[in-house]
């Protein structure tokens, strides 16, 4: 008797009706209910963006997935985050949920406080290494530090695309020389509200330089613009597009 949960469909013939129905999720949810066969080519499509918005969505995600090892955060190519802070040293250890987003190529981390003071400052290092296929890292929010930048930037050696903005926090000195350094082929986006200059030094002193093909550089303070042309400098041999723009701050009336 014919076995009703296995599929009768070439693999390719199979895999090519999954792929045409990416852009439909209720329909892909159906396909994981047609044969077992049919489910990792629908995972790849359900879970390639995984977006936790709340601490939430974390707990939610632990409590439907408390197996890390039978997961579908390895379909995940595109990870956001916007709970940065709900994020713990102990999701992150070895084995941990968060290990298991190993395939992850965009990596887009978002942070907001009302509080601005370096003791209120997260911390980024349960984001290292979560992925040796990072090719792009996005991080937006307030209270950055250079080092938890820098840090997280050198765990992942296969970034390509930088992109940055928020207001930094005290303590913008003093940026670590690292033994070696990301291959920054793509886009390096830079737009601080109180100014470039330290993250774009820290890059500078990047030991394999910099080989960024587009610059996308915004400056709030006049004394950026000698890091821009810096940055402009290093990049010489590789960058095709350069978009920069002066944003000087307002000036408040009393």
């Amino acid at each position: 008797m014919p076995d009703p949960h296995r599929s009768h469909l070439p693999p390719e013939i199979r895999d090519h009706i999954v792929d045409l129905l990416n852009h439909s999720p209720e329909t892909l949810k159906q396909c994981c209910l047609v044969s077992k066969s049919w489910v990792p080519r629908a995972r790849k499509h359900l879970f390639a963006t995984v977006y936790f918005a709340t601490k939430g969505n974390v707990e939610g995600w632990k409590k439907t997935f408390p197996d890390s090892a039978r997961s579908p955060a390895r379909y995940t190519r595109n990870l956001r985050v916007h709970c940065v802070s709900a994020i713990t040293t102990e999701d992150a250890r070895e084995g941990g949920w968060l290990r298991s987003f190993s395939h992850v190529v965009r990596l887009e981390l978002f942070y907001i406080n009302g509080m601005f003071s370096s003791q209120n400052a997260i911390s980024l290092a349960p984001f290292h290494k979560i992925s040796p296929s990072v090719r792009s890292l996005h991080v937006t929010g307030y209270l950055l530090l250079p080092l938890q930048i820098f840090r997280l930037v050198q765990s992942l050696p296969l970034l390509e695309n930088v992109k940055t903005y928020g207001h930094h926090a005290d303590g913008w000195c003093l940026l670590p020389v690292f033994p070696t350094s990301p291959i920054f082929t793509g886009t390096l986006e830079l737009e601080l509200v109180r100014g470039i200059f330290p993250l774009a030094l820290g890059l500078l002193d990047m030991p394999n330089g910099l080989h960024f093909r587009k610059l996308i550089l915004s400056c709030h303070e006049s004394e950026d613009f000698s890091s821009v042309g810096r940055l402009v400098a290093a990049c010489s041999d590789t960058l095709k597009c350069l978009e920069f723009k002066y944003c000087p701050p307002r000036a408040i009336v009393l």
